[in-house]
């Protein structure tokens, strides 16, 4: 934070006397990582149904086609703490369909020979249901291998994570009892009906909305089970493939630190230079206009100018003087401060009254900003005249909504932002 502070400065003191009308913005850099949202933000809840095939002991015995046929479905709620690591849990339902040759196997069935191979000698059927809870700890590698991108369609997500299921089953081996959960023989050691499982898997996460995924589940369990009576107490795969949904609430993005990123160095000292030179010739042109002006009203006490006299008529008609400003501004600039200070040396010399009317154009802004404006700008004239010692009785001033005569088009606007004195006539 520190360095970007210190970044920010050397921005504001070293290029901005530089670098005309630019300044230094601000816009999140990923680079740095990404901020963690809010403990409320990022939450989901998954649903997913499938088949799977158990293989555990002598269920090679089994046709093929016939081991598929098992459900399997899961109910998850999950967060996402970051762009690439989540945690979710949940409840899960399996029907596991194999094959035995031990009696006091868990699910011991003899309805089930349709299902076996026709060699398999002394093989029965199993089929049991299995129910229960389920974590995961989630990995998003397409945002660590490609980066964070929000709103992208396809992302692939790695997960491990471990189980425990209680296991129900017919009471009766031709199927015609009831499903309970109770082991195969009566609480003995080869009769367990609960066990634990780890699983991993890839979970397909297809965008179909901000807050709605298409989810395809390849997942493989490692179960401990102990269904095949005494003696074979093994762990058992269980590939499965499963379909689904996710939704996912409120907040579904992150955001990146937001750093500053200075505007590019140009030199502009050739251009300045040509500023100062335009700035001092300008000066120059107001000096001399002041004297004229002086000459003009000097001459203008001592004489009587026939009408047509082309000092009069310019005295008469146009404004004693008129102060301009910058673009949206009420302050009197150093430039036009000194107009007003050669304004109070004539006023001082002179007992008329005076009207001061203020301006500013209506091609920019609207009429609240530029009421006040105008109200802003001659008031702040009148201001500094009377402390420059001119009676504020002397002074009238109004505002003018229009534009100014002279600014005819945006172009021209700039002569319309400005305060015009006149004599009273």
């Amino acid at each position: 934070m520190k360095k970007i502070t210190l970044l920010a400065c050397a921005c504001a003191l070293f290029l901005a006397p530089a670098v005309n009308a630019q300044e230094v913005q601000y816009v999140e850099d990923p680079a740095q990582g990404y901020i963690f949202n809010r403990m409320q933000d990022n939450w989901f809840i998954q649903a997913t149904g499938g088949v799977g095939v158990m293989m555990s002991y002598k269920d090679a015995n089994m046709k093929l086609g016939k081991r598929f046929l098992a459900p399997k479905a899961n109910l998850f709620i999950g967060k996402w703490f970051s762009p690439l690591l989540g945690v979710r849990i949940g409840g899960h339902f399996e029907q596991m369909k194999g094959a035995t040759d031990n009696t006091r196997a868990i699910g011991y069935r003899t309805d089930m020979g349709d299902m076996m191979k026709d060699d398999a000698k002394g093989v029965m059927g199993q089929k049991f249901n299995r129910i229960g809870v389920t974590g995961d700890v989630l990995f998003n590698v397409t945002n660590w291998l490609c980066g964070y991108k929000p709103g992208r369609f396809y992302n692939a997500v790695v997960y491990a994570g471990a189980s425990t299921s209680w296991n129900f089953y017919n009471d009766k081996a031709d199927g015609t009892g009831s499903w309970k959960y109770k082991g195969a023989d009566n609480g003995k050691e080869g009769s367990h009906s609960r066990n634990f499982a780890l699983q991993a898997g890839l979970l397909n996460s297809f965008a179909l909305g901000k807050h709605v995924d298409l989810l395809l589940d390849l997942r493989f369990d490692m179960i401990q089970e102990h269904i095949d009576g005494w003696g074979h107490k093994t762990w058992n795969e269980y590939p499965s493939v499963q379909l689904g949904f996710a939704y996912k609430f409120g907040k579904t993005e992150w955001n990146a630190p937001v750093v500053p990123v200075c505007p590019q160095y140009q030199d502009l000292t050739p251009e300045l230079d040509a500023l100062r030179n335009k700035l001092a010739q300008a000066n120059a042109k107001i000096r001399d206009l002041e004297n004229q002006l002086n000459d003009c009203l000097n001459w203008k006490r001592n004489h009587k100018c026939p009408e047509n006299n082309v000092v009069n008529n310019i005295i008469g008609d146009a404004p004693l003087a008129t102060i301009y400003y910058p673009r949206g501004k009420s302050y009197i600039t150093p430039l036009q401060m000194e107009v007003v200070n050669a304004v109070a040396d004539v006023m001082n010399n002179e007992s008329d009254s005076y009207k001061l009317t203020g301006w500013a154009d209506n091609y920019t802004g609207n009429d609240a900003i530029n009421i006040k404006l105008r109200h802003d700008r001659v008031n702040g004239v009148k201001k500094t005249l009377e402390d420059k010692g001119i009676d504020g009785d002397r002074l009238n001033t109004e505002t003018n909504n229009e534009n100014h005569p002279h600014a005819t088009s945006l172009a021209s606007a700039p002569l319309g932002r400005c305060v015009t004195i006149e004599r009273n006539k």
